[in-house]
């Protein structure tokens, strides 16, 4: 009984959860290594997608000049490209920004006749009955909940402050730790195949060049048919003539980088401008947004992302709510990727016990 195979799966299984056990009882010893993740990720990871969107043109770059030079190049472009967009679009951002916030009291003042206007009706008065429905509830617990921010609202401030100092180490960071991916990245995967025994080097070497192309096409794709997303979404605002064109058209190229659920989260707040406007206007804004998803679904994703990551859409879909009820909105945007480099390593290891 002991050589028989289920056996040892059985103990394996055992080991496994005694280890966690064991873990969970002894997790003071694990923090600094969490304090060290928590700090060293946020840069590594926003290096990370930079290092994939700009190593193309510094590979390119480095075949007629030194690299070090070529990344330098690549830097000098990139501060070039943002400042010059901030020269652009800042003062467009900054005078619609502005006008949104002039304009929040009239649109509070509108939701609130409306709600008024809603609390009148006869079908509304019934639900009201109910104290589920109950109108006065939701009024209290509002207060309650407003009042606990404003006690704590000293050491909201002591925290966002922190958080601001947290931002700014990050961005400063995000540079050098770019640097050195660009120069050096290309010798990481030969180091890491000299930890393992030679027998299985080839092996790690198939499984991190696979990870790589994941990686790459995945975010060199979706930032091309974010900004394709973005930029068709702001020509079509314009067309219609909404309100905060560019702002709306910059949150639908940002939130485009969540698969599926992304664009119409992006396309929520147009609507609502939409609604303050006319009933009439939020229905253009919907067709805008259907007609950009559908020209980005079947021309701009196919030709730019293919079929890289091989994933079903049905799998995306159970990822993503998955991933969003553990890691919330940075959950939904690591979600893809993530799955897409566990399921190259989960795929090796089953060929490589099936090979043994």
């Amino acid at each position: 009984m002991y050589k028989e195979k289920w056996f040892k799966i059985g103990i394996a299984i055992i080991m496994i959860f005694l280890i966690i056990l064991l873990g969970t009882k002894v997790g003071f010893i694990f923090t600094p290594l969490v304090i060290i993740v928590k700090t060293l990720f946020p840069p590594i990871i926003l290096a990370g997608v930079l290092y994939y969107i700009l190593r193309p043109a510094v590979n390119l770059l480095s075949k007629k000049i030194p690299r070090t030079l070529s990344i330098v190049i690549m830097f000098i472009v990139i501060a070039g490209i943002g400042a010059g967009a901030v020269l652009l679009i800042g003062p467009v951002l900054q005078t619609q920004f502005n006008l949104l916030i002039e304009n929040i009291p009239a649109y509070a003042q509108n939701i609130q006749q409306w709600v008024t206007s809603l609390t009148e009706k006869e079908w509304f008065l019934q639900f009201q009955q109910n104290d589920y429905f109950s109108i006065e509830k939701y009024t209290k617990q509002f207060e309650q909940n407003a009042s606990m921010i404003l006690q704590g609202f000293g050491s909201k401030i002591a925290g966002t402050f922190g958080f601001i100092v947290n931002m700014i180490m990050i961005f400063a960071l995000v540079p050098f730790v770019l640097f050195f991916m660009l120069k050096d990245g290309k010798h990481a995967p030969k180091f890491l195949e000299k930890i393992l025994p030679k027998r299985h080097q080839k092996e790690a070497d198939e499984i991190l060049e696979e990870m790589d192309n994941a990686l790459s096409s995945y975010i060199q794709g979706q930032l091309i048919v974010s900004l394709c997303v973005g930029t068709l979404a702001f020509i079509g605002y314009l067309i219609i003539g909404l309100d905060y064109a560019l702002i709306l058209g910059v949150l639908a190229m940002a939130t485009n980088v969540i698969p599926f659920v992304g664009p119409w989260i992006g396309t929520l707040p147009a609507v609502i401008v939409g609604l303050f406007t006319s009933p009439l206007q939020a229905l253009l804004v919907v067709i805008v947004a259907v007609i950009v998803q559908q020209f980005e679904s079947n021309l701009v994703s196919p030709f730019v992302m293919g079929k890289a990551l091989n994933m079903h859409p049905l799998t995306i879909i159970f990822v993503l709510l998955i991933a969003g009820q553990f890691g919330g909105l940075l959950g939904l945007i690591l979600a893809v990727p993530v799955y897409a480099l566990l399921k190259v390593i989960v795929s090796h290891i089953y060929r490589y016990i099936r090979l043994e």
